[in-house]
């Protein structure tokens, strides 16, 4: 027992609520340990990274959602070949950084994000900052089921069909399978959301003009002013789209249920930046094939999923049009799948049940039925006529940077708590660009108010 301890590197007189599916993490902390022992080979190499990938690829490519596609599209019709395409790089980094943070604390703590706000600071602040996150998560839900809405119209299939088969899926890798295998499966549909980088090849783009952009000779032009609430709103919902609440909740509890420890963090950082550059790569692809056909098209912020796929099927032709599809579905189930867990994780860590996707549904009832109801609520609104797409996109992913800094708040007192993290705490520049990024996002989000309330103001 003593040896399995050590391996599992757990307390096997904690609360069941935490041992819950202790049998599953162990198999896969051995498996680690005879990939680990085994010869060096390329081979061995190559299965120790495979299975140590997961957390990083899955939130970041979860965070190209089909609200940050459709963001990305109305980004590059309202600017083309601009300012932010480079933008997307130092974005990156913000999310890097951001996101590293959580790995080291479910690495070194071994509980998720929300257990330790609710423990650390108390009922008032864990309920303040759980509301937060599955109200946001139920509004961003929603722009999922938009993108599998219009791409199951391209594909010629009732969205009165496919919504329901979506929810289907999506809750029912999460409620019947093991974490091992809802990981494969996520990375799997995760996979497909390469597909924009083709699309943006095909539109044979300027690459010149692409390459002024990064050093600023091309002007960086931003009709009406850089004040004005057009770019405001679209920098304020690129933040939204890039660093959101549900990111920190889920790699950090998604952290702790793959049974990655503090051995496991160099390895984790690397799974990250991979997810990273995915990230940045599809953005900036979308940007660039929405800049080089969308834009100067009229409202171009008021863009809905389904001006975005009709513009790029009228350029590129039908077979683009369906590939851009694929992309706006895989985007949809993906960024649902990963949300849909990060709801029931947070809420199980708060009533302090058995919160593993290792735990049957029959033992854990309330680990996975709020964040399966969450999801239904959010797929029957899209069942729903006449719903304002753009309006709905944009406000999801304002409102995710509305809640941004409160939640980075507790990250970074948690990550300066040196009786739970001893020598992994922030270092003081880590800490300073963390501050950086916080005030960045309260001035886009003060700009933004202000030039909505009092447009003759800026």
């Amino acid at each position: 027992m003593t040896e399995i301890n050590k391996i599992l590197d757990i307390d096997l007189a904690a609360p069941v609520s935490y041992t819950e599916g202790l049998e599953e993490r162990l198999r896969d902390r051995l498996h680690l340990q005879r990939l680990r022992a085994a010869p060096r080979t390329l081979r061995n190499r190559l299965a120790l990274i495979l299975a140590l990938v997961g957390p990083g690829l899955l939130v970041m490519l979860g965070d190209n959602d089909a609200g940050g596609v459709i963001t990305y599209a109305q980004t590059g019709a309202t600017y083309g070949i601009s300012l932010f395409i480079p933008l997307m790089i130092p974005l990156g980094f913000i999310a890097y950084l951001v996101q590293e943070m959580t790995i080291r604390l479910g690495a070194v703590t071994r509980r998720g994000h929300a257990e330790m706000i609710w423990k650390r600071y108390g009922a008032f602040w864990g309920a303040f900052s759980l509301f937060d996150l599955v109200a946001a998560n139920i509004l961003t839900l929603m722009t999922e089921f938009i993108g599998i809405r219009v791409a199951s119209e391209i594909f010629h299939v009732p969205y009165l069909v496919t919504i329901p088969l979506a929810f289907a899926f999506i809750t029912g890798v999460l409620v019947f399978l093991k974490y091992s295998s809802w990981e494969r499966v996520s990375l799997l549909v995760a996979a497909f959301n390469m597909v924009f980088v083709p699309l943006a090849l095909m539109s044979h783009p300027d690459w010149s003009a692409i390459g002024r952009t990064f050093t600023g000779a091309s002007g960086w032009t931003l009709p009406g002013g850089l004040f004005s609430a057009s770019f405001l709103i679209l920098i304020s919902a690129n933040f939204g789209t890039t660093i959101a609440p549900w990111q920190l909740f889920f790699q950090q509890s998604c952290v702790v249920d793959k049974g990655l420890l503090v051995p496991d963090i160099p390895a984790s950082r690397r799974d990250l930046m991979l997810g990273v550059v995915g990230m940045v790569v599809v953005a900036i692809a979308i940007i660039v094939l929405s800049g080089q056909y969308l834009h100067s098209l009229p409202n171009a912020t008021s863009l809905g999923d389904q001006d975005v796929v009709n513009g790029i099927g009228a350029k590129l032709g039908q077979g683009a049009m369906v590939m851009f599809a694929l992309g706006l579905l895989e985007a949809g189930l993906i960024a649902a799948i990963v949300i849909t867990a990060s709801t029931a994780w947070a809420i199980g860590e708060a009533l302090d049940v058995p919160r593993s996707v290792n735990v049957s549904p029959r033992r854990s009832l309330y680990f996975y039925a709020p964040a399966v109801v969450g999801t239904a609520v959010s797929a029957s609104v899209l069942m729903l006529p006449n719903v304002p797409v753009g309006f709905l996109n944009l406000t999801v992913q304002v409102i995710a940077t509305v809640f941004m800094p409160a939640a980075m708040l507790f990250l970074l007192m948690l990550l300066n708590d040196k009786e739970l993290l001893g020598e992994h705490v922030n270092s003081p520049l880590r800490n300073a660009l963390s501050v950086g990024v916080m005030v960045l996002l309260i001035v886009c989000n003060g700009l933004y108010g202000i030039s909505t309330v009092f447009p003759n103001l800026l």
